[in-house]
Parts: structure tokens; sequence; C-alpha cells
């Protein structure tokens, strides 16, 4: 019983968090050993004690023994952490216990035990029990995150898993087969208790399936240095806010914003200090679209996405062209570090598809750069389509825009 303690406290220092998938594991090779261990060693063994109390708590108490140790040995093989050599001078150690102690139950039943090789493996895992200890690896063994392995479900395990899981009926069969005393109770029980472990256990698998998922889903969505939609997400929900937009009758206008002069920052203050910039400043302009558009209703939308390098997008459903506009202007005093940027605005016309709409914009903030940097211009409205008379000249008065900074 020190033993198994010494190993429990081993396995709680190291299972980490949430370790359902371990504990299911080590319960579904368990019981496939409770049976193997009732047909072989317990059934047997009380059968052969005598009518005495003691002599059958004895027989009985050896195998629900091993059965404890066997079971902390599994469970501290699924556990995460350091594979050290300690860690495996203890494995050996219960193993070679276990080993004996069967051989030593199974002799027992037929003759009295005088001594023998079934002593070696006694002496063996003793030997394997004080070399962990004195290993100068045993202060690493309760470390979590940092061993060889992770609790991964590999073959090797799904292999062990669907042995364990075959036990009660091979063990049926193998009766059947050579005649032998069919226990019908022993196989019936564990039988339902593998198969609820087995489901327990598919059940875990497919939600780690569905966490995994979620998070691909999340990576393809979303830019991994500013956390905002990606040019993918922005390109859908272009092409979703167009189709609301023509439904409700909302107008829609398309802003492209590039940070000015980007590069020679780079080359100034370096790389890192240049992705500091993007985060900064997608956190600063979104902060604020959020803070504006926090009571403008369900019929208003303002989505702030990358579009790539210095490049970002926001896209306004709601807002026509004038109120677009300023509100893009209104951007540039949140901007970090003293930086300014450059961005073209467009209006949806309610026919253009998603690209050309996109690429007036992408004009727009050419000229504002073209201008001079440092302000916002709104794209001149699309040019008539074949078969249309050619659109009225609309002069752009509703262009917020600002003196050029040099």
């Amino acid at each position: 019983m020190v033993i198994a303690a010494g190993f429990w406290c081993f396995v709680r220092a190291r299972r980490g968090e949430g370790d359902r998938e371990g504990f299911t594991d080590a319960a579904i090779f368990t019981v496939g050993s409770v049976l193997v261990s009732w047909v072989l060693l317990m059934r047997p063994g009380l059968e052969s004690a005598g009518e005495s109390a003691t002599e059958r708590v004895l027989a009985a108490a050896y195998p629900l023994g091993d059965l404890l140790m066997l079971a902390l040995l599994v469970r501290l093989l699924t556990t995460t952490g350091s594979r050290t050599p300690a860690f495996r001078w203890l494995v050996a150690g219960n193993a070679l216990l276990l080993v004996a102690d069967c051989a030593y139950q199974y002799t027992s039943m037929t003759e009295t035990y005088t001594g023998g090789l079934i002593t070696l493996p006694w002496l063996l895992s003793y030997v394997c029990f004080s070399t962990a200890a004195l290993h100068p690896s045993m202060r690493r063994l309760t470390d979590i995150g940092s061993g060889e392995t992770d609790p991964q479900f590999t073959r090797g395990r799904l292999l062990a898993l669907t042995l364990a899981s075959l036990v009660a009926p091979g063990t049926l069969l193998l009766q059947l087969a050579l005649g032998l005393r069919v226990e019908a109770w022993a196989v019936g029980l564990s039988s339902v208790v593998l198969f609820l472990l087995v489901v327990w256990r598919m059940s875990g698998l497919l939600r780690r399936l569905d966490e995994q998922a979620s998070r691909l889903a999340d990576l393809a969505r979303t830019d991994a240095l500013t956390n905002l939609p990606n040019r993918r997400t922005s390109d859908a929900e272009l092409e979703r806010l167009q189709t609301r937009a023509r439904a409700e009758g909302s107008p829609l206008c398309v802003a492209v914003l590039d940070l000015d002069r980007f590069k020679s920052f780079n080359d100034t203050f370096g790389h890192q200090a240049g992705d500091s910039l993007l985060v900064a400043a997608a956190a600063a302009w979104k902060a604020h679209l959020d803070a504006v558009g926090a009571g403008a209703g369900p019929e208003r939308s303002v989505m702030l996405g990358r579009w790539g390098g210095e490049e970002f997008v926001v896209l306004l459903l709601g807002h026509d062209l004038p109120a677009a506009a300023a509100l893009i202007d209104s951007l540039r005093p949140t901007t970090p570090a003293g930086q300014t940027f450059s961005a073209g605005v467009s209006g949806w016309d309610g026919l253009e598809s998603a690209a050309e709409v996109f690429a007036r914009a992408d004009a727009a903030l050419y000229a504002a750069k073209a201008g001079g940097r440092d302000q916002v211009r709104v794209a001149d409205p699309p040019g008539p389509r074949s078969g249309e008379a050619p659109a009225p000249k609309v002069q752009p008065g509703a262009a917020a825009a600002t003196e050029p900074v040099t």
C-alpha cells in the first residue's frame, strides 16, 4: 500500500488539468485486467482457499492489490511529463513486482511456495525502486508539459486499448473453445463497462476534434498578428453585406487604409517595432470604431479587417459616403506612435461586384498617397456600363481631406 500511495502521488502531480482521456484509457485497460485476474487468479484462489475467512481474504487481497498497482502503472504511463530515467526505473520496478506477485499467486494455488526464481523479480523490483529514488532525474519526475511525449492518441495507444477492449469477448471465446467453465457474469459485466468506457473515450475524441476544428476555423478567418478578420474573411463579409444592403436598401461603403511610410518605419526601428505598430494601430482603430458604433443600432455595422501588409479595410453598412469618409477621418488622431495613414473610401452603387467597389476604394487610396499622404479621399463614382448612358459628373465634396503632412 505504501508503494501504491507513492505512485498515486506521482500520478496526481503529473496528470495536469482536465486529463479525462488518460483516466479513461487507464480505466479501459484496468477493467480488462480485472477480468483476466478473476478468471486466472481470484476465483481459483478463492476456491482453493479453506473455509477460514482469513484465508479467503488473503486469497482475494493479493490480486486486488496487484490490480491497484497495475491501474496506477497504466495511469502513470498516460500522464504528461518527463520520461526521465527515474520514471523508467519506477515503471520497470512496478512491472517486475506485478510479475513476481502473479507468479507467486498462481504457484500458491497448486503447491506451497518455498522460494525459487520467483524471488528474483521481487528483488529486481526493489533494486529498480531504489535506483529511481537515488537517480538525479527524480527531481524532474513531477514536471508537467516538458515530457518527451505528449498524451496523444498514437497507434501504440490505440493498439493497447483495442486489445484491452477485446479481453472480454476473447475470454468468452477461449472458454467456449477449450470447454472451460464459462464466466458469464464476469464477462457480461466487464463487457458492459468496457463498452461504456469506449463510448466515453470516443466522445472525448470527438470533443477534442471539434475544438481543433474550431481553432483551425478561427485561424483561417483571423489575421494571426492583429487578431482582426483577414482578407478572406473581409471578402466574404463584403459579399454578405452587399446582399444585406440590397435587401434592406441600406448604403454600403468600403474604405482601404494604408499606414504612411511603413517601410521606412520598419527600416528605422526594425520589423518587430513594425509589427507592434500594426497591432497597436489595429487595436486603436477597432476600439474607436466600436465606441462610435456602440449606439448606432442594428441597421448599421462597421467591420475592420487586415487586408495585408500595412493595409486595412473597413466595411461600413448603413453609412452613406459622407458619413463613411468622416468616420474614417476620425481615426487619424487615434493612430499610435505619431504615425499617419492614407485612406480611400468608395460607396457601393448596388450593381458593382465586391472586387469592383474595392478597386475604386483602392484607387482613391493611391490618389491620397500621391496627393501627399495623411488624408482621406473619396473615390470617383463607377463609370457607365455597356448599354448605359454616362453617369452625371458627381463632385466628391464629401471627402474628408486634410492638408498633407510633409
